[in-house]
């Protein structure tokens, strides 16, 4: 089967079946934390995208931050990506760190990518095949970074955004988190949110870890956010804003951008 040309940010289930034998095709599980485990099952021909060791800057004391080129033309070109490859992530919550994956490549000006609707659940419900997990042990690839700096924000970004409300800054954390009626997750991290920020919940996009129709997600964002605004998404760590980031995409919004340390950031640097 030939190469194929991704020009949507998201496939489903049924299509990625359809072309498994694509020759560009490369297919990633970016499930977060997620450790090479023989007994586990994967997609066929999946290869493991460490996001946690190989694709954050592991030196910053804020989890999963974001890498240089470099580091992620190195870690790409391990997994034999190539600047032809059409990447399909998934995830095995539904949707939840795939988008931090997809969202990286863009962030590296690379759109040949797309969320697996529904995630590897989706998959196992649709009864395709399986295989045992296994480490990527092919040709490394040629995959060249082209930063596109306006989609990753970082602190200074954000506190100058805040401060002059330049941007919607939206937070993809609970209602309860953003309340600050509940503690965060990170030990010692304390409660709030960031002055002049709103919240959207990633699992409002979705439904059963599947994203929701492209009208209802543009009702959704549409409470937060027109889609002429300049928009900021935040959360807890920088993975389940580019849930929103993504869902944006689908609904036409064109300035959006991810904060990359989130809340664990802010929480941390600001202490009021």
């Amino acid at each position: 089967m030939k190469g194929i040309e991704l020009n949507q940010p998201i496939v489903t289930v049924d299509w990625l079946h359809a072309n498994l034998n694509a020759d560009n095709l490369v297919i990633l599980d970016g499930t977060i934390n997620k450790v090479f485990d023989a007994s586990q099952k994967q997609i066929p021909n999946t290869r493991l995208f460490d996001i946690k060791n190989k694709f954050s800057d592991t030196s910053n004391p804020f989890p999963s931050a974001f890498p240089s080129s470099q580091q992620f033309q190195k870690e790409a070109r391990a997994l034999g990506i190539n600047n032809n490859s059409a990447i399909v992530v998934y995830d095995d919550k539904g949707i939840y760190s795939s988008a931090r994956v997809w969202w990286l490549f863009k962030a590296f000006g690379y759109n040949n990518v797309a969320v697996l609707n529904g995630g590897f659940p989706a998959w196992l419900q649709a009864n395709y095949a399986v295989e045992s997990m296994k480490l990527y042990d092919g040709p490394s690839g040629n995959f060249t970074p082209n930063l596109q700096p306006d989609l990753m924000k970082f602190f200074k970004d954000v506190e100058d955004a805040s401060k002059n409300k330049t941007h919607k800054i939206v937070d993809a954390r609970s209602p309860s988190r953003f309340n600050g009626e509940e503690p965060e997750p990170r030990a010692g991290l304390r409660q709030g949110t960031i002055p002049n920020s709103v919240n959207l919940p990633f699992e409002t996009l979705l439904d059963n870890g599947i994203l929701k129709p492209k009208i209802e997600l543009e009702k959704a964002l549409y409470m937060v956010a027109h889609k002429n605004d300049p928009v900021i998404f935040s959360c807890g760590s920088g993975i389940t804003a580019c849930v929103l980031a993504l869902g944006a995409d689908i609904a036409g919004y064109k300035n959006i951008s991810v904060y990359d340390g989130s809340w664990t950031e802010w929480g941390s640097l600001v202490k009021d």
